[in-house]
């Protein structure tokens, strides 16, 4: 049994092929949106619907399968958590995603945990900005 059918059925869930086909549309897309996934799907299977997608990747999710981020101002993200943890950076102009090794915030994470009490969940920040290439087109 793998790892995946294992901890599925220890949650009450079975792998079923509509699981498999999402997990794996995630998995090849890196960052993807539900409606990509779907998209991504449908090359394999017409069997599978929006909503459908939108429960296996909750249901996914809650198992710790992937994780999700909201890398833009519509539906979340997600990505698989056999990648290394990590955040993203977004440029607000060309919408590149760059994630970013949880490290270089090493010390914010430890101000916020001393002072406040409070453990960051780097796996869902977003910062956004503009990246070198769209800074230096409008001379900021």
């Amino acid at each position: 049994m793998s790892d995946l059918q294992a901890k599925l059925r220890s949650s009450g869930y079975r792998l079923t092929p509509q699981r498999e086909l999402i997990l794996a549309a995630v998995d090849t897309l890196g960052h993807a949106t539900p409606d990509a996934v779907l998209a991504e799907v449908r090359k394999h299977s017409n069997a599978v619907n929006a909503s459908t997608v939108y429960r296996t990747l909750e249901v996914l999710e809650q198992l710790g399968l992937v994780r999700h981020a909201h890398i833009s101002d519509r539906a979340p993200t997600y990505h698989t958590v056999t990648d290394h943890e990590h955040f993203h950076i977004v440029c607000r102009n060309c919408q590149k995603v760059v994630s970013v090794d949880p490290d270089m915030l090493a010390t914010l994470t430890a101000a916020l945990r001393q002072e406040h009490r409070f453990v960051v969940d780097v796996g869902h920040l977003t910062v956004f900005g503009h990246c070198a290439d769209c800074s230096s087109e409008d001379g900021s």
